[in-house]
């Protein structure tokens, strides 16, 4: 992945070859113009992170070249070039939005400190953008929970995909699953991870915006294209793009979003140039699409240079073992947002739990604690505190045993016979059954010994 893409317009030709090599082989991107009109056109075309302009140019000068670039793109940052008698000038263009000058004839070291804390500022500015995002979505990073087979397998996943720097990914699971999460994970785990993750919605933005909204457009480009605006992947450029529902992603825009997969490469609405850009693209569908395929509303080529690399995330009720787990985590955070101390649940309410199937998976049990710590005001959230649906599920059948009910039962013979339970579906695994029961293994081997189970299975 290139470390940054940095323009030198430098009407000395032999000058901004020099500084331009001393750049290159510090492994970033660079591009040269000998004029302010044909910087300002390369800006225009091409992705940019860094200019180094000179103050006298032929034609317009720095200053008038550095106005324009800022009307362009603000976030650009730009190091003047000028001689010691130019000072005033160069003053001039940091009340501008300059970011630093450089006094010719400059040092390689100096030229290099100031284009690394240009750099760094950027990359601090981007940072904070990114916390703020965070911080108004209101979510966990990348964190991915859970004690199952499952899970961990996911997770393992992320950690080898997340090591590639380009190879796009199809996440696909079932609604609330957690599909956004793994893409965050992805993302932040990378060498990307200070640059955007800009997350786009396929069936969320109206057809008519959304080729521009994606590739931006030129001035001019249709009848409210009063202003050039860039797209989300240009806006994306060293980054991750994280398109959700991907299957809803209409068929007219299908073959430009597989020429970004295969050539990193993009054209505006209206524009007459490709623009590259550095972009992993993450996708993520509750669909079959290989279904789509066959039915027409997918692209066949579009699917396969998609599917490098597969994540499939299993539903909630395929992996009951973390069912407990993940409610007492949800349960510290609603504990935390609502100021209270609620310890857990009893044994009735662990039982509805895992019982039901969790159709909406894990985002359902995370609403369902939410209105559970709400309703609580004990020490334990009880059955009464749990939605109807689950408690109507939990009555349809045993969930202790077979044959086993809980009519009429003591909550220490429920919490007995669920242990005897679990410790038999896993083969007397003691650390195992402990992991499931959301409690330590101290915990577990008092319980034991308690109920008098110690004997009745083995370690």
């Amino acid at each position: 992945m290139v470390e940054a893409s940095i323009l030198i317009i430098e009407d000395n030709e032999d000058l901004g070859f020099s500084i331009a090599e001393v750049l290159r082989k510090r492994g970033y991107e660079v591009k040269t113009a000998l004029t302010g009109e044909e910087g300002v056109k390369i800006i225009k075309d091409q992705i940019v992170d860094l200019v180094l302009l000179d103050i006298r140019l032929p034609g317009k000068d720095g200053l008038e070249i550095l106005k324009k670039i800022k009307a362009w793109d603000q976030d650009i940052l730009v190091i003047m070039m000028t001689a010691f008698a130019e000072l005033e000038p160069a003053i001039e263009a940091m009340k501008n939005g300059a970011f630093d000058y450089l006094i010719k004839p400059f040092d390689l070291d100096e030229l290099r400190l100031v284009v690394e804390k240009a750099l760094e500022t950027q990359k601090l500015r981007r940072e904070v953008l990114r916390l703020k995002r965070l911080h108004l979505a209101g979510m966990p990073e990348c964190e991915i929970y859970g004690v199952s087979s499952q899970i961990e397998a996911v997770r393992e996943q992320i950690r080898l995909v997340s090591t590639t720097p380009r190879t796009s990914v199809l996440i696909q699971g079932e609604s609330g699953t957690g599909k956004e999460l793994v893409a965050n994970a992805i993302h932040y785990s990378s060498n990307r991870r200070d640059k955007p993750l800009i997350k786009i919605n396929c069936s969320a933005i109206p057809d008519n915006l959304l080729e521009s909204e994606l590739f931006g457009h030129e001035r001019g480009a249709f009848t409210d294209a009063r202003t050039m605006k860039k797209g989300l992947f240009e806006l994306a450029n060293g980054g991750t793009v994280f398109l959700d529902e991907i299957s809803s992603l209409k068929l007219s825009l299908q073959p430009k979003l597989l020429r970004i997969l295969e050539t990193q490469s993009l054209r505006r609405v209206g524009g007459i140039s490709d623009i590259k850009i550095d972009v992993r693209i993450i996708a993520a569908t509750n669909q079959n699409l290989e279904t789509c395929v066959r039915e027409g509303s997918f692209r066949e080529d579009l699917y396969y240079r998609l599917k490098v690399w597969v994540i499939d995330i299993p539903p909630l009720r395929e992996h009951p073992e973390d069912i407990l787990h993940l409610a007492k985590l949800f349960l510290d955070q609603e504990n935390r947002n609502f100021n209270k101390n609620i310890l857990g649940f009893n044994p009735k309410a662990e039982e509805i739990l895992l019982h039901y199937p969790w159709p909406g998976n894990v985002r359902e049990l995370k609403n369902v604690i939410e209105r559970a710590v709400i309703l609580c005001r004990d020490e334990y959230i009880l059955p009464e505190h749990l939605p109807r649906e689950l408690q109507l599920e939990s009555d349809k059948a045993p969930i202790l045993g077979e044959g086993i009910t809980s009519a009429n039962m003591s909550l220490d013979e429920i919490e007995k016979r669920h242990i005897i339970y679990v410790l038999k579906e896993n083969k007397g695994n003691k650390s195992r059954t402990a992991r499931i029961l959301g409690i330590s293994r101290s915990t577990l081997r008092e319980k034991l010994r308690l109920y008098g189970i110690q004997d009745e299975e083995g370690e």
